[in-house]
């Protein structure tokens, strides 16, 4: 038997991720081999699973680097699907902290671009920057959404304008009337987070630190939950990938 047969299988599934920081993902990624990638004159973290299959790919936090960090791992790995995962802001206030939502729909609040995923339940519209309480409200009452995010909509741009699959998987690490600190005013125009500069500014506001610490555990508890979903979802869609390539 020659090599490229069991190597074809493993190439036509090859399902790439696509989050915003490494926080993310860190629990789902943690052995896999660690690079980072090279696009259009900038770097992106990306990992690979043991076997291949799977790859991530961290593009910062926002819409634009959402879209290049997509573009990135097109030109590298050329996957059959695009998974865009991640933290998300509750809309709805049933949804919790370290709730699942996998959307059939998402928009993208900047042109109202709508992106159906042939799956899940429910809206997920991206948004321009972190939503406080009073935007998750009128967001949620604009597109009848129950999670806001900042980049799904710009993974499923450039999955749609490249013929490949999209799907959305989100974890809410802050609930609907939660206040969450002035993260905005902390993020470079490269969509990194600047850590230092904002334990500066916490540490002399004595009235942020519940609400970071808070955060900082909720967000844990988003990623541990976020990353159990998708070793199940990946195992689900590689499986039925398999059965089809069998099949056919």
């Amino acid at each position: 038997m020659s090599d490229m047969g069991p190597a074809e299988p493993q190439r036509r599934t090859r399902i790439a991720l696509v989050s915003a920081i490494k926080e993310e993902i860190a629990p789902l990624v943690r052995g896999w081999k660690a690079r980072e990638i090279q696009h259009d004159g900038r770097s992106y973290p990306f990992f690979e699973s043991e076997a291949g299959r799977v790859v991530a790919v961290c593009s910062g936090i926002g819409a634009e680097q959402g879209r290049r960090a997509t573009e990135a791992v097109i030109q590298e790995v050329g996957p059959a699907m695009l998974i865009s995962v991640g933290f998300a802001g509750a809309l709805d206030s049933s949804l919790k902290v370290a709730d699942i939502v996998e959307p059939r729909l998402v928009v993208n609040s900047a042109d109202g671009s709508r992106t159906e995923t042939g799956r899940g339940n429910g809206v997920v519209v991206s948004a321009p920057a972190v939503a406080g309480p009073e935007q998750k409200r009128r967001l949620a009452s604009a597109y009848r959404a129950i999670a806001v995010d900042m980049e799904g909509a710009s993974v499923a741009m450039g999955a749609q304008a490249h013929g490949i699959e999209f799907a959305a998987l989100k974890s809410i690490s802050d609930e609907l009337d939660f206040a969450m600190p002035p993260i905005n005013e902390f993020v470079s125009v490269e969509g990194k987070f600047r850590h230092a500069r904002f334990a500066v500014y916490v540490a002399v506001r004595p009235w942020l630190w519940w609400r970071t610490i808070a955060l900082a555990r909720n967000s844990a508890r988003a990623s541990r939950a976020l990353c159990r979903a998708i070793e199940s979802y990946l195992m689900r869609d590689i499986v039925a990938a398999d059965v089809k390539l069998n099949v056919g």
